[in-house]
């Protein structure tokens, strides 16, 4: 894992009347961006506005991590985009460690009571789900299966159903 070349200021924040911890996210002097579209590094062109990355709560606090990312003038692929980041994964505005533990409050919660409890979105925790679903997807091995056994399919609206027996090796 290469260094993240960042410092970050913490602070702690009422925003509408809500407690929330907010961490600055500033990127060290003379570091360079890692391009989102080819990962190589890259000198900074500009920087874009502030976001807000949902990180994962601490005492029943919201935390966010506010960085404002910096365009990468590119010279691998000859174009303008935006940074990599280490903690998001592409536009979301959710932090991958917060994916992680929302998915994980979605396997012994209903999706809704996890997003009540986590003070987000019905959605956030189906993208944090989706996220995990992927990744296992990806690594999942499948060497040395040669034959699966279905034992009742159902279809329809009557009561059809079919009984199979596949042999396993």
């Amino acid at each position: 894992m290469s260094h993240l070349n960042i410092k970050t200021l913490l602070n702690v924040k009422e925003k509408n009347d809500k407690h929330r911890i907010e961490v600055d996210v500033v990127a060290r002097k003379g570091s360079r961006g890692q391009c989102s579209q080819c990962g190589v590094d890259g000198p900074t062109y500009d920087h874009l506005p502030q976001r807000e990355f949902l990180y994962v709560p601490l005492w029943g606090i919201t935390v966010y991590l506010l960085y404002g990312m910096r365009r990468i003038n590119c010279t691998n692929c000859n174009s303008l985009k935006a940074e990599s980041v280490p903690w998001s994964d592409g536009k979301s505005p959710i932090t991958i460690s917060m994916m992680w533990y929302l998915s994980e409050l979605a396997k012994i919660l209903s999706w809704a009571a996890a997003a009540k409890l986590t003070k987000t979105t019905w959605h956030h925790i189906y993208t944090s789900v989706v996220h995990t679903v992927a990744w296992g997807r990806e690594r999942v091995n499948l060497d040395g299966i040669t034959a699966i056994g279905i034992d009742e399919i159902f279809w329809g609206k009557g009561k059809c159903a079919t009984v199979m027996n596949v042999p396993q090796n």
